[in-house]
This record gives C-alpha cells, structure tokens and sequence, in this order.
C-alpha cells in the first residue's frame, strides 16, 4: 500500500463512507488534474465523470482560473466581512446579481434578486435563507413559529437548519433530535409516480407519462392546508428541475412554474437551492440536436404549451442563462448557490434575495434587527476572484454554444444505454444525468439498496478509469463542461461494460 494510503486510513473520516470498507482495500489517492482528467498517486489517469462531487465546471487546472486566483493572492487572501468590504467580492455580488436577472426574452428588468449574502458552502447558503426567510415571516405576518415545506426525498445540506428540511430517513433520521419540524410533499418524480398510467418505455418516463398532473394537486393541497390554519408556510424549499441526492429526479415541464405560481397564491415564498443546479448545468441541447432515436412519447396532459418565439439573434439561447430557475422564467425570493460559484476551486456560497427581505432588517441600532448570522470566511477574496473568472468563461458565447453542444453529445450517447435491460430511466437535464438501473425494466422493481448495485457498477468503472459516485441504485454522470465529445463517449461506453459485468446482463 503507498504511504499516502496508509496515512490516509491512519487519520482521516471521509464524509458518506462507511469507514470499515474503506479500510478494507487501498483508497485511491488523487494528486494532479488537468482539464476532465484526474491523476493519482501511481500514476493512473481517470475521467472525473462527476466533476468532483458536481463542483467542477471548467476543468482542473484551468489557466484562466489559476491567473485569477494568483492575481489576487497577490494581493491579499482575506480579510473579514464583518465590518469590512473588499474588492472582488463586490464585482461579483454585482455580478450575481445581473447573471440573475437574465430572463428568456432577453427583456432586461430591474433585479428582483437584487443583495447577495456570501457564506462558506451550499449547507451554509440554505441556512441563511432558512434564517431569512423564517424571520420575515415573522416580522411582516406576526406568525410564532413559520413552517417550511419541501418535497420528498429532499436533501439540501448537513447543518441542522439544513438537514430539517430534508427527507431521506438514510440521512436524516438520525439527527431527528436536533431538528425542526418540516412538512414535505410528494415530488414529480414520473418513473416511479402513482399517478402516472403509463407502461414503462424504453425513454425517459417524463416524455411517455400519462397523468393529470396529480403531483401539482398535491402540492395545492398541502399550501391550502396549512394556510387554512391561519399560519401559512414561511417558504417552499425546491432543486429546480432536478433533485440530485434524491436520485437525480428530473421534472417534467412546468412543474416548476406551475409550483412557484401556487407558492405565491398562498403567501409563501420560494427558496431555490441551485447548489447543484446552478452555473450552467441544466443547459439544454441546442435545439437542431432533436430528440435521442429513443425517444417516444404517447399521448398524455401535456405541460404548458410555451409561446412560440422567432429566434433574434440578440436574444439569450438556454446556454446564456445560468440558473435553472430561469428555463421555467421563474424568480424565486431566494436564489441559493455554491458548488460551482468559484469553478469548483474553492469553497464558497451565496444566498441572493430581495429589497424587501432586506428591508425587514433594517432598522436602529438599539432595535437589534440586523440579521445576526455570518461566517470567519465570508466574502473571502481567493473565493470571489475565481468566482469572477468562472463568470467570464460561463458568460463568453462560444462557452454557451460549447455547453449546448456537449449536452446534445451526451444525450446521444445515453441512448446506447437503453439496449440494457438493467435500465429502467435515464434522467437527463443539460449536463447532469441519472441512470437508474433496475431488477426488471418491465416492472419497475428496483434493487434493494443493501446489494450496493451502484457501489458496485462505479468500482467497475473506476477500474476502466472512469471515476462517479452513485445515488443508491441511480448512476450520476455530470461532466466538467470542457470534457470533450471522445472523453462523453468513452464515459458512456465504459458505463454499459460496467453495468454489463456487474449485473450480467447483454
């Protein structure tokens, strides 16, 4: 075993790792990257195909990034935002702020998410809108004790305000002692909905359902509920357009608008948590790519039609906007983003909100309305110069064109897969895409999470140089957006062999 392993396995705890398997063997010690690729110890290369736990936008290493980092260390690394401002933090709160207010039409308007809250990580980042959100309700209905809701199978971070909104008993369950109450509701998740009729396919569930848009029905129901109690909710907490940890659950088109529409008819407010799918990641396929061969639909409720558009060249394509929220022309009251909001170099969040939330916390000194919470590195210098770097690559054309491209090759690719019987629903949106591998595909009947399928299809993977970490039975493949179209289909192909070996099946 190397040094570095050893010493590994002598001092650390790996976060989500059952320590006892990890003792069992020799850990893979990464020491280098460059672009998709990643390098350890012995010398090995991998295809970082999870763009290292989804942070990773542009690739390891990148020059832009690095200059940016270099320049500013040269300057000064940090220094405190409690009482202080600083330089790159400024741009790029300013800089948020606009990314935010890019809209479809390519209408420029005022920014309804106009202030911007740094913290350290995505945890961090849906607290402080949990803590917002919970004292302006407080502050402008009079309400006690303000409720949340978020939908099943939710996870959005490991602090404690976090963990309470979240609902995998595997997670969470442990921690109930220490948690508030939130209420959940079911999610829109098509391939295993009980509302949805509609014998499985070999497609994506969400393109072949039949319903009437139950999922919807439920979330009224339970707003209502809660409003005829006269305490209605403080805030509905969603991933828009996709759950990543609930097993990269994709939604059809227009739950998310139709869900903030009803959010709002009740007095709540929506809080986004685009940790995952912020920056780029839900950038669609550029129209001319079509539809996989796969791809089938039946008849069905459709969602709701969109307004035929003619293109102008000056208006925005789906890779000029960065935030999932607005593919659905939806402005949440809190925008909540991390993981890629430096590229992936550093640690940092933000929580955008609005002038109105703000302004609940303004008041004298002596009324004691400021909003009490903060971190040592917030604002921090090294985090926001790459954050700005990152911007000027995600904003550049030819990188929009680039990412519309690289998911069009993606769903291309994905396709091959459904020759496997093994799988049951490949969820893709943009850059991120789910693969859930099943017992039987006519049937729908999953594997139990103790036989570790996914474990064990991502050590196959790893072993032909293709590094992702599953979600229970779903595969995960989110590439860094310079993966080139040889490295997408190695990625995919390598899958299939994985899924092949590990399940014995052709």
């Amino acid at each position: 075993m190397h040094p570095l392993a050893k010493l590994d396995q002598r001092f650390l705890w790996h976060p989500f790792t059952q320590m006892r398997d990890w003792l069992a063997q020799e850990p893979t010690v990464i020491v280098s990257g460059k672009g998709a690729t990643l390098r350890d110890v012995r010398g090995r290369q991998y295809l970082d195909a999870n763009s290292s736990i989804w942070t990773n936008l542009h690739g390891h290493a990148h020059p832009a990034v690095n200059r940016a980092i270099e320049a500013q260390l040269a300057k000064i690394a940090h220094s405190s935002a409690l009482g202080l401002a600083n330089e790159p933090a400024t741009y790029l709160g300013k800089r948020l702020v606009e990314a935010a207010a890019q809209t479809q039409s390519g209408l420029a308007r005022p920014p309804k998410l106009n202030k911007v809250f740094f913290s350290d990580d995505g945890s961090t980042a849906t607290e402080v809108a949990l803590k917002l959100a919970y004292e302006f309700a407080r502050r402008t209905t009079g309400t006690r004790s303000p409720r949340f809701l978020s939908l099943a199978g939710a996870y959005h971070g490991d602090t404690v305000g976090a963990v309470s909104l979240g609902h995998i008993d595997l997670f969470h369950k442990a921690y109930g002692g220490l948690l508030f109450r939130s209420d959940q509701v079911m999610a829109p998740y098509c391939y295993r909905c009980p509302f949805n009729r509609a014998k499985p396919q070999r497609a994506d569930a969400r393109e072949y359902r039949k319903c009437r848009w139950e999922c919807i029905d439920k979330v009224e129901a339970r707003l209502a509920a809660q409003a005829r109690r006269g305490n209605p909710y403080a805030a509905m907490v969603v991933e828009p357009l996709i759950q990543g940890a609930a097993g990269m659950i994709a939604h059809p088109r227009g739950w998310l608008r139709r869900t903030s529409e009803l959010v709002r008819a009740f007095g709540a407010q929506l809080i986004a948590d685009e940790v995952l799918t912020g920056f780029g990641r839900t950038t669609a396929p550029r129209p001319e790519a079509g539809p996989s061969s796969n791809a089938r639909t039946a008849k069905r409720s459709p969602a709701p039609a969109e307004p035929a558009r003619d293109r102008d060249p000056a208006t925005p394509s789906d890779g000029d906007l960065l935030f999932a929220c607005q593919k659905e022309e939806v402005v949440p009251d809190f925008l909540v983003l991390a993981k890629g909001l430096t590229g992936g170099y550093l640690p940092m969040g933000a929580t955008l909100t609005t002038q109105n939330v703000f302004d609940a916390f303004l008041g004298e000194y002596q009324e004691f309305k400021t909003f009490f919470h903060g971190h040592s590195y917030t604002a921090n210098q090294l985090g926001a110069a790459a954050g700005l770097a990152s911007l000027d690559l995600l904003q550049a054309p030819a990188h929009a064109r680039r990412r519309e491209n690289l998911a069009a090759k993606l769903q291309e690719e994905l396709a091959h897969l459904w020759r496997l019987p093994a799988v049951g629903d490949i969820r893709q949106v943009g850059l991120i895409a789910g693969i859930e591998l099943v017992r039987d595909s006519r049937t729908r009947t999953p594997y139990e999470l103790r036989e570790r399928v996914g474990i064990r299809v991502c050590e196959a993977m790893a072993r032909r140089g293709v590094l992702t970490r599953p979600v229970g039975s779903v595969i995960v493949l989110i590439p860094p957006y310079c993966t080139t179209h040889t490295q997408i289909e190695r990625t995919v192909q390598v899958l299939g062999e994985a899924i092949e070996e590990t399940l014995r099946v052709k």
